[in-house]
């Protein structure tokens, strides 16, 4: 029985079709390619281009909560100078991320070299030292903050049966240099697993077990080795950590919101107060930009040692 064009065209057989050109129209490598780019460029200018603008313009403007205000130019980076408060964060915020990066650097190295070690329950561990890092930083903190808590610190509850301590033991979280010791502490355990199980992935078995058949030492495997080996790989996890660290705001927030006395205040927590609890946009947007010159000149920097290696 013969078969019409018609209703070759109905049943789906007529070539090509709309369908069959639009799928053609669609695998074209630039259009397939803008395709994807484009979910990605829309998050990139709605969740960060659009709020980093604003907060230029925040900054350079006399801007209050329901009260926009004029262009100011510079006068707010000159007014937070001038404070007493900020110049103290700006000291805060180097000592806490030049402390917590160095040991998290030199804990994370450690930690990766005993999980690259071949022993029972090795998945199990490996998956058990990522729970820092997975569980929410608010709930994990919360569950630090009873920890140093001043009527029923368990730090100090240990310490003191260890002998480590004499009774009643510090106020971790209301003496300034315990508590800069404690959120520097939380911070670390947060960051460990991070450095750990990304260096991990990178430590090259081969050449490691190359350099032990040939009679190298662990020093000497380590330094001549396994470390020039993960040099790249630890200048980009530490490019990310300084970022984060730098920024870092839950950890702070929820142990000391900034005090005792303004002594663990960085850009992050002090720009909450002053531009949402104090309503001065303005001078918080200029706050949280301030290291952004500095930061933005380390990763060039950064990515530059990258690029060589």
């Amino acid at each position: 029985m013969a078969v019409g064009p018609r209703a070759l065209e109905v049943t789906g057989l007529h070539v090509p079709g709309r369908l069959a050109r639009a799928r053609e129209w669609w695998e074209q490598e630039h259009v397939f390619g803008y395709g994807l780019i484009v979910p990605a460029l829309l998050l990139l200018t709605c969740l960060v281009a659009y709020p980093f603008g604003m907060a230029i313009y925040f900054s350079l403007s006399d801007y209050w909560v329901g009260s926009p205000g004029g262009f100011v130019g510079l006068a707010n980076y000159r007014d937070i100078l001038a404070n007493d408060v900020f110049r103290q964060t700006i000291q805060n915020s180097f000592v806490f991320t030049g402390i917590a990066l160095t040991l998290k650097t030199v804990l994370g190295v450690w930690l990766a070299l005993l999980l690259a070690r071949d022993m029972r329950f090795k998945r199990l561990i490996r998956g058990a030292v990522l729970l820092p890092w997975v569980i929410p930083t608010a709930l994990s903190t919360l569950g630090w903050w009873w920890m140093f808590d001043s009527l029923y610190s368990v730090v100090n509850w240990t310490a003191i049966r260890l002998g480590i301590l004499s009774p009643p033991g510090p106020n971790w979280l209301g003496q300034s240099a315990y508590a800069m010791a404690a959120v520097i502490t939380v911070n670390v355990w947060r960051g460990l697993p991070f450095f750990a199980i990304t260096v991990l992935v990178s430590i090259p078995r081969e050449f490691h077990e190359a350099a032990e058949v040939d009679g190298a030492g662990p020093w000497g495997r380590f330094w001549h080795v396994t470390l020039p080996l993960l040099r790249p790989v630890l200048a980009v996890v530490i490019l990310f950590s300084t970022i984060f660290t730098f920024s870092d705001f839950n950890i702070v927030y929820v142990l000391t919101r900034g005090g005792p006395v303004n002594m663990t205040h960085l850009f992050a927590t002090l720009a909450y107060q002053i531009g949402l609890n104090g309503g001065n946009l303005g001078q918080g947007a200029a706050i949280s930009l301030f290291l952004f010159p500095l930061l933005g000149a380390v990763v060039f920097l950064q990515l530059r040692y990258i690029r060589k290696e």
